[in-house]
């Protein structure tokens, strides 16, 4: 058999959480339209034919902001130095016109991340987002440009979102992982515990329902979580920076804060496979992204 940690890295918003749920073939990490959706590293783990591929989903890298981005580019930086591998991906924003330019002025480019990539790991680069591009001959030449930037072990064309190709980057990686014990159970799929989902799903129905700087001012802890007969119990705040910004999350008579949690709630029952009853509270933390102890008591610290 073989096996190996697969760290995938890249910009915001190029789908490497989506990628990382075809692969599983469930919707086990979050995703949304906005960048810098993805804060922690997220382990996968795919069994393909004769290898178990333990990927590492980080968080987007960018210019950071304040602290939590910086910390932010930390972890996706301390998952390559233990991967046996890296999947950089990128994706086809461009192609269709070379004109256009992504606005967000946080970007990083493709060429600046791809030279952060230890020289010795083995690499695919995958350009996701294709079935975006009508004429699929204009892919030639970004490919091309792509792969002059380093010697890559291999570079594959995708959807994430349909799936095309993802069996193909899979393969690739595959024969690039040494030959060793596997470390999880067949039917595991993460070494994460449910209460980190609870938080992100929480999190993740605030990136879906709200828009502008709201999302990026939340954080989510955990207050409880018990097991009964009944099902699972959970208590969750979620942490705003501004009096504003809580009113905007409760909503007129708590209607906001009550689909928030309907929607979370409904994930959460997928993932465990039992009833989910969920409170949610909401709490202004001012400045919680730029204060270190307050990073720290939301679960964002500076070393894993």
């Amino acid at each position: 058999m073989r096996y190996g940690t697969i760290a995938i890295i890249g910009r915001t918003n190029v789908g490497k959480s989506t990628f990382l749920n075809s692969a599983l073939g469930m919707p086990l990490a979050i995703v949304s339209p906005l960048p810098q959706t993805t804060r922690d590293t997220l382990l996968g783990v795919v069994n393909s034919g004769d290898a178990q591929l333990a990927f590492v989903d980080t968080p987007g890298l960018h210019r950071p902001k304040n602290e939590l981005g910086r910390r932010m580019n930390q972890e996706a930086h301390e998952s390559l130095r233990s991967a046996d591998a890296a999947l950089f991906m990128t994706d086809s924003f461009e192609v269709e016109n070379p004109a256009r330019r992504r606005s967000d002025a946080a970007e990083r480019s493709d060429a600046e991340l791809i030279e952060l990539l230890p020289a010795q790991l083995p690499t695919v680069l995958v350009l996701n987002k294709v079935d975006q591009v009508r004429d699929k001959a204009k892919l030639l030449p970004v490919l091309d440009a792509l792969g002059k930037l380093r010697e890559f072990a291999a570079i594959v064309p995708i959807s994430a979102k349909s799936g095309d190709g993802v069996d193909r980057v899979l393969a690739e990686v595959a024969r690039l992982l040494p030959e060793q014990e596997v470390r999880f159970a067949a039917d595991e799929i993460t070494d994460r515990p449910v209460a980190f989902f609870a938080r992100e799903y929480v999190r993740e129905q605030v990136l879906s329902m709200f828009s502008r700087e709201v999302p990026h001012a939340v954080a989510v802890t955990l207050d409880s979580i018990e097991e009964s007969p009944q099902g699972m119990h959970v208590a969750a705040t979620i942490h705003v920076e501004k009096v504003g910004q809580r009113a905007i999350l409760v909503g007129k008579g708590g209607e906001k804060i009550r689909d928030i949690g309907t929607a979370a709630r409904q994930r959460l029952t997928e993932l465990t496979g039992q009833p989910v009853h969920l409170k949610l509270f909401v709490r202004v933390t001012e400045r919680w992204r730029n204060v270190p102890r307050q990073l720290a008591e939301l679960g964002y610290t500076s070393e894993r």
